[in-house]
């Protein structure tokens, strides 16, 4: 099997784990019971030991892909010579969407004609890093390693031989047949058993009620509510953490060594997330991860830290998968995360920022969020002046990082509205005189006068994307001259193809020195500068752009080359769709303004 583009996939799930699908029927990526799982099919990062579960037409055919509108229920169209076909793919989403039967189910419909399927079934489980036995059952095929199980309830026979299981599926037309994948299933059932249809009538509705309950009336509806529901889908939802994205070392260029495990819940994330849903009214699933963040995170011996497993796990150690060649033969292949461990000052505004709109959303700011707060504000106050790895997570040394001292210098403010909203005697006074501080210590030390812009770090001479969000957060408006100016010589130096780069890698220093793509999400937060600076007709052919880009389902990863439009890093990025929600939002606002003659306010 050759490797397919990222944006060949689509994605399915159930709030526990998540499964990528390729546009010809292969399920190419799944870790069983949870997203940070071992995988047990990996063949996005080895196409020759990864393993992977066909179902497509024998012989030549055409292909396409949609989701049954409003939901994640994947639908893959195939057309042969001899008839027409479907394959429905849909992780199971249970009542209680805390508990799952960690399912995958593919529904087989002969749309027309008649249709001669092949079936092909090679798991590799514990990343394949041994050998996974296949026996048959009387109803399917078990696989087993010695660190689990997983059961395929099938309506054919399958031949084993070479721990790969093949299957021959024919089907006339109105015919239809299922297949039941199930972790730790010793013994598949018969398939009348697994309520199939109910269970896909059930995913449906859930999915259609979390589509209606986004509320967004605007020009790019498909897209926001694509995007919501992609984030949905990287909740994890027996604790409400949300991944930064379902896989693992897709690069972001191709052989630069930039590979990393996002399968993890980093706070940055999850909080820009939680922003959104809630400025978007949709809170119910925020809750159980807001009372973690006020009830355990404090209780860890060293505070809040950066990264944290989907379980709230603090231990994430490093390791290489030497026997993957990786994505197009761009290893290594990481699972866990180093930067766990890195000092990231940023977090505490970016956690704030999704408590000051959970607040107006109408959420309640209980005691315990309330201890957080004051602990991100008071961690701010005491520590904004450090050096520290920022939002980029750079390898090297620490710096004093303009993006980490604006997120401070949010934190304070934030800390500030919500303290007075919620009559909390504190000392207001030290923060405001806190928050001068920081605001005039990166005026005069984060500004280069003879660039002409903010710069990514004090002493340095390098454009960074990161300082677009300053006016975002209220530091600057977009229109003070700074500002502005800093807008400009990010869009002449860092934009390929209007396309903007998080920095030149060959300039700032982050320890790898090797190239990588566009990042979307810096692109899109120009687009939001463009709208502060009343550019609107360009803030709306860029955005147009953006949506382009977004593959057949509307889908992004976390960088796409500049040139091309390929998509590079995992997949699907929540940092990216969380941008293109804000971008369009705040775009449709200015639109709306300026068609009634009215100012615009950010």
């Amino acid at each position: 099997m050759a490797y397919r583009p990222i944006s060949d996939y689509g994605v399915i799930g159930d709030m526990h784990s998540a499964a990528l699908v390729s546009g010809d029927g292969s399920i190419d990526w799944l870790c069983f019971p949870r997203f940070d799982s071992p995988s047990v099919f990996a063949a996005i990062l080895d196409d020759q030991r990864g393993g992977c579960f066909a179902i497509r037409p024998a012989g030549e055919h055409r292909f396409s892909q949609a989701y049954l509108p409003d939901t994640n229920v994947l639908i893959t169209s195939f057309q042969a010579d001899a008839g027409d076909a479907t394959v429905t793919d849909f992780m199971p989403v249970a009542s209680d969407v805390s508990a799952s039967d960690h399912e995958v189910i593919r529904i087989v419909r002969c749309e027309s004609g008649r249709v001669v399927m092949d079936c092909l079934f090679q798991p590799r489980l514990d990343y394949g890093r041994g050998a996974t036995r296949l026996t048959p059952a009387s109803r399917g095929v078990v696989a087993r390693n010695g660190t689990g199980c997983l059961g395929l309830a099938s309506p054919v026979a399958f031949n084993i031989g070479n721990d790969t299981a093949r299957a021959t599926l024919t089907l006339d037309s109105g015919e239809s047949a299922a297949f039941v994948l199930r972790w730790d299933e010793e013994n598949p059932r018969p398939l009348a058993d697994y309520d199939i249809h109910g269970k896909l009538g059930n995913t449906e509705a859930y999915w259609q009620t979390v589509s209606r309950d986004w509320h967004y009336c605007g020009r790019w509806t498909k897209a926001v509510k694509r995007s919501g529901l992609a984030l949905h889908q990287l909740l994890y939802a027996p604790t409400g953490t949300i991944c930064a994205a379902i896989t693992t070392s897709l690069p972001e260029w191709v052989s630069s060594h930039r590979n990393w495990d996002y399968r993890y819940c980093w706070l940055r994330d999850a909080a820009l997330t939680l922003d959104v849903f809630h400025r978007l009214g949709h809170t119910v699933d925020t809750s159980s991860f807001m009372t973690w963040l006020g009830s355990s995170a404090l209780a860890a011996p060293d505070g809040v830290q950066t990264i944290y497993g989907i379980g709230y796990e603090t231990d994430l150690q490093e390791h290489i998968l030497d026997h993957f060649e990786g994505y197009m033969g761009s290893g290594p292949v990481r699972i866990g995360n180093a930067s766990a461990q890195n000092l990231q000052l940023d977090i505490c505004g970016e956690v704030l920022l999704s408590f000051a709109s959970f607040y107006r959303a109408g959420g309640h700011i209980s005691d315990a969020l309330w201890a957080l707060t004051e602990n991100l504000v008071e961690t701010a106050v005491n520590n904004w002046h450090l050096p520290d790895h920022s939002i980029w997570e750079v390898r090297g040394e620490r710096r004093h990082f303009v993006y980490s001292k604006v997120m401070c210098w949010a934190a304070l403010d934030r800390g500030i509205r919500l303290a007075k909203a919620l009559g909390k005697a504190v000392d207001l006074q030290r923060w405001e005189r806190t928050k001068m501080a920081i605001h005039q210590n990166i005026l005069d030390c984060g500004w280069d006068e003879g660039l002409g812009s903010f710069v990514q770090s004090y002493g340095s001479d390098v454009l960074d994307a990161s300082l677009l969000f300053m006016p975002m957060v209220g530091f600057l408006p977009a229109n003070d001259p700074r500002m502005e100016s800093t807008i400009l010589r990010i869009q002449e130096e860092l934009s390929v193809n209007g396309l903007v780069r998080r920095y030149l890698p060959w300039q700032a220093d982050d320890g790898l020195g090797t190239d990588e793509g566009a990042f979307t999400m810096c692109t899109l937060w120009l687009i939001g500068c463009l709208v502060q600076l009343g550019r609107l007709d360009e803030a709306q052919r860029l955005f147009e752009r953006v949506i382009s880009l977004g593959n057949h389902l509307g889908l992004f990863s976390e960088m796409v080359d500049p040139q091309s439009g390929g998509f590079l890093g995992n997949y699907p990025q929540a940092l990216t769709h969380i941008a293109l929600i804000h971008a369009a939002r705040n775009l449709d606002r200015a639109l709306l303004q300026a068609e009634l003659g009215r100012v615009v306010t950010f």
